[in-house]
């Protein structure tokens, strides 16, 4: 046989051997043709599928890794990915797992409904993968899911979303969560943030056993839990699987503010629910109780379900016992008092005995899941503790149901704009703010917590009549606040940081606006007569060219109080001294009086009186605002 008879040989038997003549198959062609006629490729549920979203540059694909798309152009081409994955259909392939069939079941079923694709045409005509996954699963339902903020971590300050899907039996133990979060190790929270706001960590759907989670949210992270039952029927709860089963182990970009873990979960629902389009219903930035509020408003959501966490627990079985008892409680959970002995003093009351053991029991469990006490510890102290419990009979720990507090999606909206007028330095001004997240320590505290103040990117300008000047007043880019109260369980450490651009009086006796960081850290406190209070270390980073060698570096305190005078009327006072030793020297001292009344949920009006003294200068400010939320 000559060279040129077997090249020519071997050159027919590959071209009769690779995909490609597929591609010349009338069935295949016929199948290309109905999809270009019908323009599949333009149908929503298509555009869901592969995440298309219309942007400043035309129509992208939100999914950043390629191992989703089967065409070159796919990330930006529904046409061509379509046509692609059709054709992917009719590849032979040796893994089933790894066949497009198998790899994209919900585009398959989709296409297979559209185009009445007969599977019998296939080298593999169906996914046994996936469909013995749902017999183990056995899914008839799902949840979303918000755990509550977390203002000790970055990443969860705003809460978090995701969705669980459950079995027949109803049983959380069995659910498996769905989420979206992004991959990484970092822990410094200004690193975070940056990497976060600009996409620089991937993002990845997983699927994780429930239980798993509750553990990890209510007893690790001491978040509170909220579930929303989606009422999606047992077609949608598959759809909805089937789109989880072919994103899983792809990445995309995470950006902190909308591609998140909030706004990824509504292609799973879309995906679940035809023609909801709840990805188009999103603001340009999405926070996770948002996610809750659009699924509601959508008619998907008719009732919650609260799961308080073990700190929650702990301090609600401590509020039914004096402080001795609690004393007591915390000495057996420190080892410092047998339970034994506590479970014959018959001079306590009965039920006051049983709340003490009970309390133990809770806080040792919480101890555990801190890490806070070695397994032998642990061990020996809960089961002497339940030893004594057990002794004294009468209800366990099911007697303790935690009130639930008002749900979060019934709190004010997350954005806010005010109008309002006052007086500066005997000038009269308007003011105009608008602040697009989400929660201030003045507001109404309903759904959120108490003592957390989370602020981004608030923005007010001011108009002084009698100088026809419009002035920018201040424009905080991060303003954070967290006071959690003390107490003989929990010894929390309360934190700020408040950084942006803001108006100061300075030695020229005149205001300028200058860049402000102020960081600070302290303890906070509750009682009925003050009810929030707090003592804070601070230190304060002025720049600008006004200040004297263009910086003012300096240290000091702050202190005050927040009480809810009524269900609606808020009062906040403070008073806080600065000593800036460095650049521009001088000494600060602010004080306030701060009110706020809340008039529906989405609305309320604010009163301010504040004095400040610096490099020699008084100046005092009265302001009225009508808040609204939207």
């Amino acid at each position: 046989m000559s060279p040129f008879v077997f090249l020519a040989i071997l050159l027919l038997a590959v071209l009769l051997t690779t995909p490609g003549r597929a591609a010349d198959s009338p069935y295949l062609t016929s199948l290309l043709e109905a999809a270009r006629e019908q323009k599949l490729y333009t149908d929503p549920f298509w555009l869901t599928l592969v995440h298309y979203k219309r942007g400043l540059f035309g129509l992208r694909s939100l999914i950043d890794d390629p191992k989703f798309f089967l065409s070159p152009k796919g990330k930006y081409d529904p046409e061509a990915e379509l046509q692609a994955t059709i054709r992917a259909f009719f590849e032979p392939g040796d893994d089933e797992t790894q066949h497009a069939v198998c790899r994209f079941i919900a585009r398959y079923t989709w296409i297979k409904e559209k185009l009445n694709l007969d599977p019998s045409h296939l080298p593999v005509p169906e996914c046994r993968r996936f469909a013995a996954l749902m017999d183990q699963i056995k899914p008839a339902s799902v949840s979303m899911i918000f755990p509550t903020s977390h203002m000790n971590s970055p990443a969860s300050m705003f809460g978090h979303t995701l969705l669980t899907a459950e079995t027949e039996s109803k049983s959380k133990l069995l659910a498996h969560a769905i989420s979206y979060s992004a991959v990484t190790e970092e822990t410094f929270g200004p690193v975070f943030a940056v990497k976060g706001l600009f996409g620089f960590y991937p993002g990845y759907y997983t699927i994780l056993p429930y239980y798993g989670k509750l553990q990890e949210y209510s007893d690790i992270d001491d978040r509170d839990i909220w579930e929303y039952p989606l009422n999606l029927d047992a077609g949608e709860v598959r759809r909805l699987l089937m789109h989880v089963y072919e994103v899983d182990v792809i990445y995309s970009d995470y950006y902190f503010f909308d591609e998140n873990c909030s706004y990824q979960l509504f292609f799973l629902i879309d995906a679940a629910r035809p023609g909801l389009a709840l990805t188009d219903q999103a603001a340009p930035w999405v926070i996770p109780l948002d996610t809750v509020r659009v699924a509601k408003k959508n008619g998907l959501i008719a009732e919650s379900v609260y799961r308080p966490s073990k700190s929650t627990q702990v301090k609600y079985i401590a509020s039914l016992l004096p402080k001795e008892g609690r004393r007591k409680a915390l000495a057996i959970a420190n080892g410092e008092l047998d339970p034994g002995a506590l479970s014959r003093q018959e001079e306590i009351p009965k039920e006051e005995r049983i709340r003490i053991c009970d309390l133990a029991v809770e806080y040792l469990q919480y101890l555990h899941a801190k890490e806070k006490l070695t397994r032998e510890e642990y061990l020996a102290r809960f089961l002497k503790t339940l030893r004594a419990r057990s002794a004294l009979g009468g209800a366990g720990e099911s007697q303790y149901r935690v009130p639930a507090p008002t749900p979060p999606d019934e709190g004010h909206l997350s954005n806010r704009v005010s109008l309002g007028a006052g007086v500066k330095r005997g000038d009269l001004f308007q003011e105009a703010a608008w602040r697009p997240a989400y929660h201030d320590l003045l507001d109404s505290d309903r759904g959120y917590r108490e003592g957390a103040q989370i602020i981004f990117s608030s923005l007010a300008l001011r108009y002084y009549p009698l100088q026809e000047s419009l002035q920018l007043d201040n424009f905080d880019f991060i303003d954070i606040v967290s006071l959690t109260p003390r107490d003989e369980f929990f010894q929390p450490i309360s934190w700020k940081v408040k950084t942006g651009f803001e108006r100061r009086i300075l030695a020229d006796d005149d205001d300028h606006l200058i860049y402000r960081l102020n960081p600070g850290g302290g303890f906070a406190w509750q009682n009925d007569l003050l009810g929030l209070y707090y003592v804070m270390a601070e230190a304060d980073l002025n720049v600008g060219r006004p200040l004297e060698e263009n910086y003012a570096l300096g240290v000091g305190g702050s202190a005050g109080f927040i009480k809810l005078l009524t269900d609606s009327w808020k009062l906040h006072v403070f008073v806080r001294d600065i000593y800036y030793g460095l650049g521009d020297t001088t000494n600060t001292i602010e004080a306030g009086v701060l009110q706020n009344f809340a008039i529906t949920a989405n609305t309320s009006v604010g009163a301010s009186v504040s004095y400040s003294r610096s490099h020699g200068s008084d100046q005092t400010e009265a302001k009225v605002s009508f808040n609204m939320f939207f």
